[in-house]
């Protein structure tokens, strides 16, 4: 049992300024990778005007694709390359934040082709700084960055580690996010937790990670569902996200993030929302002692309660049966997935979960 955790968290109001010390200094000239939300929320500009505090220069690329596309990576590695960058700032979700980590990784290996992203090997990177905006991908902590692979018409995790330097949460910047976003984010935070408990790597540390990050997530269920938001409820909803991160950088994720791959890119479904459908149907895959602890911790006094829930969060999943047996095939060929699985992964398991995902219950 291990645990591993290189990443410097700071998660407060005002991080990104107060701590600008440290991380605006790690280079000469910051590559700002994000989208145009960050311009709105605030996040934008605390950055930059913590790097002119500190006399570093920047360039800005702020185009980046919702789920970003390995052709994306390289054409923004020449950027970096042109503007002569020595360290990568993602700011946002998770499409901006994994962005980052893998255009730093061909930066530093800049004589390497496209090919080198899914290449095992050398995980050296240019310093990542992460500023997250949303409270779902817990990126800032992870190692991972996952990728459109438009070859295989799907998306998949980087086999390279690339660990962030420093992560600045501050949850005022979820304060401008839409319902949609809050929730379809929320619950892939709730897909981190509950993947990473019923999980084959599961130890002492992500249990303790998962439990208590759980309660917290708990807490916010009333806005999730519509309630008025607070500063101090996106406090809660982000430090929920960077613990989720935390506890599946030490267990992987598994089946729901797996089958909601296929979704994601045929449908263009989002990743949190895809991610959610698949979450009752893999928590009544497990024991029963797992399911009742994982409901217990989350909220609810059952599975159909649970699962009422989720699809008055998101709805019923719209999929077409072939996508939906093509997903199947997929995760019964894919052992990075299968072996996180605590339980035997038959068709027929995999078939109930997704019945589930259609299941109409009423939530009260």
């Amino acid at each position: 049992m291990h645990f591993y955790m290189p990443t410097k968290v700071y998660s407060e109001r005002g991080c990104v300024r107060r701590y600008s010390q440290e991380w605006a200094t790690l280079g000469k000239k910051a590559l700002i990778v994000t989208g145009k939300s960050s311009a709105k929320n605030g996040a934008l500009m605390d950055v930059l005007g913590a790097l002119h505090e500190h006399g570093t220069a920047v360039v800005v690329f702020d185009e980046t694709e919702e789920n970003p596309s390995i052709e994306m990576v390289m054409r923004v590695r020449e950027l970096g390359l042109q503007e002569n960058v020595d360290f990568v700032i993602g700011i946002g979700g998770g499409s901006p934040m994994d962005a980052a980590k893998a255009i730093a990784l061909m930066l530093y290996h800049k004589e390497k082709g496209a090919e080198f992203l899914y290449q095992n090997g050398d995980d050296e990177a240019l310093p990542v700084v992460e500023v997250p905006t949303t409270c779902g991908t817990g990126s800032e902590v992870t190692p991972y960055a996952i990728l459109t692979i438009h070859a295989k018409r799907t998306k998949s995790s980087l086999p390279h580690r690339i660990y962030p330097a420093y992560a600045l949460a501050d949850g005022k910047y979820l304060l401008e996010a839409g319902r949609g976003i809050l929730v379809n984010t929320a619950v892939d935070a709730l897909g981190h937790f509950i993947e990473s408990y019923i999980n084959a790597n599961a130890t002492d540390y992500s249990y303790m990670l998962c439990e208590y990050g759980m309660k917290i997530w708990s807490s916010t269920k009333s806005v999730l569902i519509g309630a008025e938001r607070t500063v101090e409820d996106c406090d809660r909803l982000l430090l929920a996200s960077t613990i989720a991160g935390m506890a599946i950088t030490h267990t992987g994720t598994a089946l729901p993030h797996g089958l909601s791959y296929y979704l994601t890119y045929e449908n263009h479904v989002p990743h949190g929302r895809a991610v959610g459908y698949f979450l009752p149907g893999y928590v009544a895959a497990a024991d029963a002692a797992m399911r009742r602890k994982v409901l217990e911790l989350i909220g609810f006094p059952d599975q159909a309660y649970f699962t009422a829930f989720i699809h008055r969060l998101l709805g019923p999943m719209q999929a077409e049966p072939e996508l939906i047996t093509r997903a199947v095939e997929g995760i019964l060929a894919n052992e990075a997935k299968l072996k996180n699985v605590p339980f035997s992964v038959t068709e027929d398991i995999l078939n109930s979960i997704c019945a589930e995902a259609n299941l109409q219950r009423k939530f009260t």
